[in-house]
Parts: structure tokens; sequence; C-alpha cells
């Protein structure tokens, strides 16, 4: 890495670019260097000290232009390690027109799903989950929260509300929500996500082991019965670095006057 470093850092000392900022210069340098695999997935970086002095900048221009590359995605950031490269992604995509559990998804792809439970359990319900699943304040709500885990990389927290009556024993859901909501009887038919983007807070930053301020995406879904009635409520926070939603569009047909298709 030593040379590779001198030739990076050097060539951003003699370049004499003007115009930007230095930290945007040398973030552009080290972007550069990964793009064309002059350093690769889990490449150490030389210490601030080291790439202050190679390419004659200061620490805090060294320390911006890091810090942006770790909010990125680009490189990682390990306590008491220094900073690496990050390790490339395999990228998921879902599907946005069919209604599939994480454990299905990743069994279809053939990747080794896992989950590491964050909560289960029974609780008074919050003013939204009153709302959104037609529950009385003396009812109670079946809390899960899980991370969700694909090939050993951490991709989503998933925070699902259900019923106490359509789930009494949260603590007995095993891989899948929806097997366990089968087992009872109300495994939903249809739902409606809401995605937005959003950049991560401190504590899913660190379940989903990226930077804080991350790009993420928030999704929220209700989930129905066949009857109509709400099911589910879940919030869950996404990679933006890891996931791909793709959603499949038909073209409507619509009519002239004289009722030929248009």
């Amino acid at each position: 890495m030593n040379d590779v470093a001198d030739q990076i850092f050097a060539a951003l000392r003699q370049s004499g670019q003007s115009g930007a900022p230095l930290y945007l210069q040398l973030r552009r340098s080290i972007e550069d260097a990964v793009s064309r695999g002059q350093i690769g997935p889990g490449d150490a970086l030389p210490s601030e000290r080291d790439i202050a002095t190679k390419a004659a900048v200061s620490r805090v221009t060294v320390r911006k232009a890091v810090q942006d590359l770790v909010k990125s995605g680009i490189l990682v950031q390990r306590h008491g390690s220094g900073t690496f490269v990050a390790p490339r992604l395999e990228r998921v995509e879902q599907s946005l027109s069919r209604l599939t559990s994480f454990t299905e998804d990743m069994a279809r792809r053939g990747m080794t799903g896992r989950s590491q439970w964050l909560d289960r359990g029974l609780y008074a319900p919050s003013p939204d989950e009153m709302m959104v699943l037609g529950l009385a304040a003396n009812d109670m709500v079946a809390r899960v929260a899980r991370l969700r885990i694909a090939n050993d990389t951490p991709l989503a927290i998933e925070r699902a509300s259900v019923s106490a009556g359509a789930l009494p024993d949260p603590a007995a859901v095993g891989s899948s929500l929806y097997a366990a909501l089968e087992g009872t009887g109300n495994r939903p038919v249809r739902a409606v996500q809401r995605i937005s983007a959003a950049n991560l807070g401190e504590e899913d930053a660190r379940l989903l082991d990226v930077a804080p301020g991350a790009a993420g995406l928030r999704i929220e879904r209700i989930s129905y019965l066949a009857s109509g009635k709400v099911i589910e409520f879940t919030r869950s926070v996404y990679r933006g670095d890891a996931y791909d939603f793709v959603a499949e569009l038909r073209l409507g047909v619509s009519a002239d006057d004289n009722g030929r298709s248009t």
C-alpha cells in the first residue's frame, strides 16, 4: 500500500489543482484510486498524519475528506484499527410488486439470510399503532424488531407491530413473521408501502455498520387480510448502498372520444 499511497498523494501534491477545496481534491484522489483498483476492498489507508505529509495538506483537510468517504460508504473506520476501503456489497434487488418475507427473498436469491433479534414482546400500543391497527387504549400490541443480515452483511432493521390478538406470543416467532401469522390464520395478502430517503441516525447506523448520517431508505408498510382488515404495521430502515427496489409499471389504456384505444 505504501508505494501506491506515494503515487496517489504525490500526484495530488504535484497537480497544482485550483478552484476546488483541498479536501475535495483529496477525496477525489482516493475515490479515483478505489474505482481504478489501485486500492481494493479491505486495504488500509495510511494514518491521517502520513496522508497529510504525503499530500502536503493539513490533517483537518485529511479528516474532512476521509469523513466524507466514510459517509458515502467508500471507506470504513474501525475503532482502534484504522481506515479501510469498504468491502464491495452485492446489491439486493427487491420487487415492490410482490408481498414476501425477507427469509423468502433471501432463499430465492440463494443467499444466506439470518436475523438478530432486537425486541420481541407485548406492549401498550402507541398512538400510531392504535390508529393504524385499529386498537383501543386497553389493547396490547405485539412488537417484533430484527436486524436483517444476508451473507454476514447487515441490510435492514425491521420493526413490526401486530395486534396481540393476531400474535399472542411474539417470542414464538421464528425466522419468518409471515409464517407465524399464517399459523394463526392471519397472513396478509396485500400491502401498501411508503418509501422515503433518510440519513441514518447513530443507533440505526451502528446496527447497519455504516457511518452516522449515511444514506438510507425508510419504508412504512401497512399489510391487510383478505377481509380488508389491517394486520401488520412495519417501519423499516434499509441501507442505501445495498438495496434496490424495483417495480414493474404498465401503461394505462385510454380511449379517445370515438372509443378507440390511444
